[in-house]
């Protein structure tokens, strides 16, 4: 009962930020990822008070970042009154560069890598979207924490340290001892990806999305020294290189949660560091995967990444 109190509390200080982001984005004034989809509404206001129909081609944002849509016939287009689908602005940003051309297959970053490895952090060489907002950030912190492949993950990993007994103190009598390292190694992805995907950049204003360089971008070397240094510098939401807080602040606010529910002797100093150390690795690596798994799946897999 004392494990599953401090369990409790544990969530409870993550919902507590969680919230305070809430509702410092609710009562901010609109920043740059709201000012983008004004166009939109400006247009349709527009194209709704004109006479002509042909009024909803006259938008050069929908003309360059959807060439394709004007080749379409006049009842589609108009079926649609020119405005875009809630779906197709939330896409079209993450797929296009600031030309308005698709990203070329070769820098494209997709949900899943080998359709298993959720990849919705990821955004494709050359595009740019506009900050996440809040809901955004939750919804992608919440796919990362609860997507069928994350309980797997949890349990091929929990295994290991069953294996090698990275804790004794859980025990080692087989299944119960096996759900204690299970379910410690669950709330430790859940309060690392709400604190860093979610809470801690909602306030701080920072993009933790990883933005890929690409072939051609750089040395291979150069491509997986950036990717890996991605824990350390992230974007704000003007689109500048800044300290990322939210992934330090994040995995050690994480740690320090978990020594409410891991053994005594789990929660010295020393063993809570090596816990960090592991989370800010293997984030490092992640994003390594994730900058060159385009270039392997064209060049060694010869599919669509």
């Amino acid at each position: 009962m004392k494990i599953v109190r401090k369990s409790v509390v544990c969530f409870v200080l993550t919902g507590t930020l969680s919230l305070i982001a809430w509702a410092q984005q609710d009562s901010a004034p609109t920043n740059s990822g709201t000012s983008q989809n004004q166009p939109a509404s400006t247009s349709t206001e527009k194209q709704d008070s004109a006479p002509q129909p042909a009024t909803a081609d006259k938008d050069p944002q929908n003309q360059d970042a959807k060439p394709s849509a004007q080749q379409n016939s006049s009842a589609g287009v108009q079926s649609s009154a020119g405005t875009p689908s809630i779906q197709e602005e939330q896409q079209a940003p993450a797929t296009t560069n600031a030309e308005g051309q698709p990203v070329r297959a070769i820098h494209q970053q997709p949900k899943r890598i080998l359709g298993v490895m959720p990849n919705y952090r990821a955004v494709s060489a050359g595009a740019l979207p506009p900050p996440p907002t809040t809901k955004e950030a939750f919804k992608i912190a919440t796919q990362n924490t609860f997507d069928y492949s994350s309980f797997v993950f949890v349990g091929v990993t929990s295994g290991l340290a069953f294996w090698t007994e990275a804790h004794p103190s859980i025990g080692e009598n087989g299944m119960p001892a096996y759900w204690g390292y299970y379910w410690r190694g669950f709330l430790d992805k859940a309060s690392g990806n709400y604190l860093v995907i979610f809470a801690l950049p909602s306030v701080l204003h920072e993009d933790e999305r990883y933005y890929a360089k690409g072939a051609g971008n750089g040395s291979f070397l150069g491509r997986g020294i950036y990717a890996a240094s991605r824990i350390l510098i992230t974007p704000d939401y003007h689109g500048h290189n800044t300290f990322n807080t939210s992934e330090v602040l994040g995995r050690a606010m994480s740690q320090g949660l978990s020594s409410t529910y891991y053994p005594q002797a789990d929660r010295t100093v020393g063993a809570l560091a090596v816990k960090f150390g592991w989370a800010m690795g293997r984030d490092a690596l992640t994003n390594v995967f994730r900058e060159f798994w385009p270039d392997i799946s064209v060049h060694v897999l010869h599919r669509h990444p």
